[in-house]
């Protein structure tokens, strides 16, 4: 290692998962060429990385936020872009990322030359990620029916309250309730199945479950605002709808590259069935040349008539509505589908809603700085399946979005002082 180059990580080598960060060398030669890299490694033990080569300029340093990339996993102006593009040797594989407890650690290096970093190493940084920052409380739930973790932002507030529907089955994540804590928000992260002791598989949902989160929320100390918001994805954008149209205490909810009907699983409240799944037909899921499936082709028509019924009735919701479609989606249709619920709101004289979509974006929309994910095992369908999107587009898309969510919850989970005073 150079002792004249330095590697600097500004403002700081430590900061939160969704916060960006400057990375400028100095003391390289005039115009030298070098290759940046980062390297790290997720929950499961799956190394990322990425490269890409740069040359200093006249006083023999390069800034990232100023300088394009010449080659490797991106090009161009991109501050960012070595932890978007970083990427995993074999197919197929999603970064892991789910405890807030645990630092997303990356390691950047410079190295001598344009062999993706395989030169002689002239200076390194380690960057740490922090999903849950100072003075953030992380409690573990176990109340009544509700599994979970609850976040909470340090202060005695009020706070705004969100219910985050981020996973569907297969475990609990952290990460989006445990940044949006950060951000000034209470978050309660709930599964639906197979954590702690809760039911491995299921066949109906029932919404009195998420009556329960809800309640348990708008009861808590630090919580100001009225009414929760509500923040999903994939399948559980239809369960988030749902939620929305049929429970109280819901006054805002985001929608992300999700399904207009609910899919899959009955939706119960009370004991009574409220909507019948949309389902799949196999036979059409298109097999893509990498061994993946696509198979947003494969969900029936929930225009058609026989399908009508397993529509959300969205008009029945008191709250508002944020859509986030990606144009690029291969899971769900999620464009269409919002152009639908966006249509139906209209015409039953409602304009709760904001939409917003994507070009170039796929189906994994999370907080930003992640790696991006072209495919992964789909847990539901039990198959590998592509997500759609471009690194780049996919990337901008994050930043947006998350910035935009927040303002959404800001704006429409207005907090009572006097109300949070009340509940003491």
């Amino acid at each position: 290692m150079s002792s004249q180059v330095r590697l600097r990580l500004l403002p700081s080598s430590r900061c939160l998962f969704d916060d960006s960060i400057q990375l400028k060398v100095a003391g390289l030669r005039s115009r030298q060429v070098v290759t940046m890299r980062a390297r790290s490694t997720d929950e499961k033990g799956v190394v990322f990385s990425s490269a890409a080569t740069y040359r200093a300029d006249g006083d023999g340093e390069i800034h990232l936020d100023r300088d394009p990339s010449l080659s490797g996993s991106y090009t161009g102006v991109e501050p960012m872009g070595l932890l978007w593009s970083m990427k995993v040797d074999t197919l197929h594989k999603r970064f892991q990322k789910t405890k807030s407890m645990n630092p997303h650690v990356v390691k950047f290096s410079v190295h001598e030359g344009e062999e993706e970093g395989k030169g002689r190493t002239l200076a390194e940084q380690t960057n740490e990620r922090l999903l849950i920052g100072d003075g953030v409380s992380r409690i573990p739930v176990k109340e009544g029916n509700i599994r979970g973790v609850l976040f909470t932002p340090p202060g005695p507030g009020p706070f705004p309250a969100v219910l985050d529907l981020y996973t569907f089955g297969g475990g609990l994540s952290e990460k989006r309730a445990s940044l949006l804590a950060n951000r000034g928000f209470v978050a309660l992260t709930v599964p639906l199945y197979g954590h702690d002791d809760m039911a491995r598989q299921i066949t109906e949902i029932h919404l009195d479950y998420f009556e329960e989160a809800i309640k348990f929320l708008r009861k808590h100390d630090k919580v100001g605002s009225k009414g929760v918001g509500v923040i999903s994805l994939s399948k559980s954008g239809d369960l988030a709808l749902s939620v929305a149209s049929y429970l109280s205490g819901v006054a805002a909810t985001v929608w992300i590259n999700g399904c207009s009907a609910n899919t899959i699983f009955p939706i119960y409240y009370k004991k009574s069935q409220l909507l019948p799944p949309l389902l799949f037909d196999m036979s059409k899921i298109v097999l893509h040349k990498s061994g993946a499936s696509i198979i947003k082709y494969g969900v029936h028509d929930p225009q058609a008539e026989e399908n009508k019924a397993t529509q959300v009735p969205v008009e029945k919701a008191k709250g508002r509505f944020l859509f986030v479609a990606s144009e690029d989606d291969l899971n769900w249709d999620s464009k269409t589908y919002m152009d639908m619920m966006a249509k139906r709101l209209t015409h039953h004289g409602k304009d709760n809603f904001e939409c917003v979509s994507y070009p170039g974006a796929g189906h994994y929309l999370e907080p930003p700085y992640g790696p991006y994910c072209p495919s992964a095992f789909h847990g539901v369908v039990g198959r590998v399946v592509l997500w759609g999107g471009e690194p780049r587009p996919h990337a901008a898309a994050e930043v947006h979005m998350w910035v935009k969510i927040q303002e959404f919850f800001r704006a429409n989970l207005s907090c009572d002082a006097a109300h949070t005073a009340a509940k003491l």
